[in-house]
């Protein structure tokens, strides 16, 4: 009980990567996207800073109503940063980049998607349609593994198989033709 109410307390105060139960060490997301539900479990002894900032995002409600916009069978879906009309999403800080944390980008995991720099990683995240090992860290920083699939796997390769098209107002490459939204991300309580 005693539990639960500082996590009451820290969510109000608004430190919300505190508020998550810093006691759950492999919370689980539940997305509900317009076709169908995934659930993640994330892994915060081998990345706690990524797991934190992603909570963060999802606590706050931040990923609702977000599309997957770059779709590419056989390599990653890549979400949370545009509304269906492309409008970037706000943005928190950068955080420090964990891929030397021994998870590799294998079909799957769900990663962060940053910026050529290596610390750039803020609410964009993929998940890994093979095992991308030119993702992985080696002499150069990777990109940051911190989860992975534990329900939904027909759900996402659906979402890699939909029609992608060149998006002319946006100059992007691999862009759904027809939206696929990540309508709700959800903390499910410990145990679930």
């Amino acid at each position: 009980m005693f539990h639960y109410i500082m996590a009451s307390i820290l969510l109000v105060s608004s430190t919300f990567s505190s508020a998550v139960d810093p006691t759950n060490l492999y919370p689980k997301v539940k997305f509900v996207t317009s076709m169908g539900v995934i659930i993640v479990e994330l892994d915060r002894v081998k990345a706690p800073v990524t797991v934190d900032n992603f909570l963060e995002y999802v606590v706050k409600g931040e990923y609702n109503n977000t599309i997957f916009h770059r779709v590419i069978e056989d390599f990653i879906v890549q979400g949370g940063g545009y509304d269906a009309k492309f409008t970037a999403r706000k943005l928190g800080k950068s955080i420090f980049n964990e891929s030397g944390n021994g998870l590799k980008n294998e079909i799957g995991t769900i990663a962060m998607a940053k910026e050529s720099r290596p610390h750039t990683a803020n609410r964009q995240f993929f998940f890994n349609m093979a095992d991308n090992t030119t993702l992985d860290p080696g002499r150069r920083w990777g990109y940051a593994v911190f989860g992975a699939i534990v329900e939904g796997e027909e759900v996402l390769a659906a979402i890699a198989k939909v029609p992608t098209d060149y998006n002319e107002s946006m100059a992007w490459n691999d862009v759904p033709v027809k939206p696929v939204t990540l309508i709700s991300a959800t903390l499910l309580p410990a145990g679930e």
